[in-house]
């Protein structure tokens, strides 16, 4: 195998004697030029596999490296350094295509581990999308998407994917980490609007035992569960202020302090977030800080909501109902064209999500192997939905005064209302299925549900003997 050569651009001897020592006990050549010029001569005459830059040279900057090298060698990872505490500088040359930044004094722990995943990230072949986590479309904004995410994968930016609720933006965050150098390291996702705010510091950073009541062991944070990962913010604008105080600490020095520990943590993690809301708006009404904005907000990813790309909705419909019909073992229906038509011009405020809710209950109410509109239970407002009742075995429930129900004491029991619910359908089912002695088109009538819907629940549930 060839040995690695990177080029390393910097005015200052000790520090290029510095970073030639450490590269040379990795088994990686190096060229070393102390100006722009000199760097440029040496990139026209060789082949490398990463560059080290200095932001400040004599006859120019870093910036300028790194955009020299974005026209004519796009594939060669570039990291600059900086002075500490230029975090601004480091972002405007991580929007401007580097790689990643280190700091001054250069730590050689983290230039090792910076080394290695860049050369790492210059050797990825282009591949496709995984089937693990994909995309499904062939709209121009969907296809610019892929593109996007097949560059961003490359590079250590920090990305604030940005769309509706329901729109994919996990999907996409998902999707940059298994293209990249990280992908055989942690994806962590954290909902930040899921974690109460007293746990939340915690939650990140881990702690100590015995530093608050309750700590009874040591517990590590998300950021070192994400260790050589990826850590994902979903929702990042419910941060409350005094943590996003800690989170920008944490992602500009790269280190954490756990709660109770005398010492930070070095942490080498990519961010990636996301949220429905504006931040821009968050920012100016004050609600979050300018300065995190600005570290998440280097490289800006939109993801489209289903109405503008309406032609992709039959695409993302087979696929949904292929994967619901794979759960249960049958055949996946097929959509009459009332049905497509009625999807087609359909608003979707809950995007994909939505579009996936609706094929699941249509899946299950429909009566024959097509789905037809009126199946899909479609309305422009809720106040267009007529009222419903319910028929159980000796109860009749109305859809009007279903949210006055009293929910039993054994609800707060169960780990989650949805685990509570899910037992609650096992016993309504196991009771009709016992009072029709087992006889499903009998139990299915006394339920006032199609054969085919219980059937879909009982396999759903884990109840189904066949």
């Amino acid at each position: 195998m060839a040995q690695k050569q990177v080029l390393i651009i910097d005015d200052e001897p000790d520090i290029r004697e510095l970073l030639e020592i450490t590269l040379g006990r990795m088994q990686i050549d190096t060229h070393s030029a102390a100006n722009v010029n000199q760097a440029k001569q040496l990139l026209a005459q060789h082949t490398y596999d990463l560059c080290l830059t200095d932001m400040r040279l004599p006859d120019g900057n870093g910036l300028e490296i790194v955009e020299f090298i974005q026209q004519h060698q796009p594939q060669l990872p570039v990291a600059v350094i900086t002075a500490h505490g230029s975090i601004d500088t480091a972002i405007e040359s991580m929007k401007a295509g580097a790689f990643d930044f280190i700091s001054k004094p250069v730590d050689l722990a983290t230039l090792r581990k910076l080394v290695n995943t860049a050369i790492e990230s210059s050797q990825l072949a282009p591949q496709p999308l995984p089937t693990v986590t994909p995309i499904i479309g062939d709209s121009k904004a969907i296809q610019d998407l892929i593109r996007s995410i097949e560059k961003l994968a490359r590079s250590q930016a920090p990305v604030y994917i940005s769309g509706e609720s329901g729109s994919g933006k996990e999907l996409v965050a998902h999707s940059i980490h298994d293209l990249g150098p990280r992908s055989s390291n942690p994806f962590v996702a954290v909902n930040c609007g899921a974690i109460p705010r007293e746990l939340m510091e915690s939650e990140f950073f881990g702690h100590k035992k015995g530093s608050f009541t309750g700590a009874h062991q040591d517990k590590i944070g998300l950021f070192q569960a994400a260790e050589g990962g990826t850590l994902f913010f979903d929702e990042v604008a419910d941060l409350p202020l005094d943590m996003q105080v800690k989170l920008l600490r944490a992602i500009q020095e790269k280190s954490v302090r756990p709660v109770g520990a005398a010492e930070e943590l070095a942490i080498d993690v990519r961010i990636l977030c996301a949220t429905h809301k504006n931040l821009e708006i968050e920012v100016k009404e004050g609600r979050f800080r300018q300065d995190l904005f600005y570290r998440l907000n280097v490289i800006q990813l939109a993801v489209a909501p289903l109405r503008e790309r309406r032609e992709d909705i039959p695409l993302l419909t087979q696929h949904l109902l292929n994967k619901l019909a794979a759960e249960i073992n049958l055949p996946a229906p097929k959509l009459s064209t009332s049905a497509q038509q009625l999807l087609h011009s359909y608003h979707f405020p809950g995007n994909v999500r939505e579009l996936e809710n609706i094929l699941e209950r249509a899946f299950t109410l429909c009566e024959s192997n097509t789905i037809h509109s009126h199946d899909l239970q479609l309305r422009d407002t809720p106040n267009d939905q007529p009222e419903k009742t319910y028929s159980h075995p000796g109860k009749t429930t109305s859809r009007s005064n279903a949210g006055a129900v009293d929910y039993p004491a054994r609800c707060a029991e169960y780990p989650s209302l949805d685990d509570y619910l899910q037992d609650v359908e096992k016993e309504i089912l196991c009771n009709a299925l016992e009072k029709a002695r087992w006889n499903k088109t009998l139990a299915a009538k006394h339920l006032g549900i199609s054969f085919r819907s219980l059937r879909y629940r009982l396999q759903k549930l884990g109840l189904d003997d066949e």
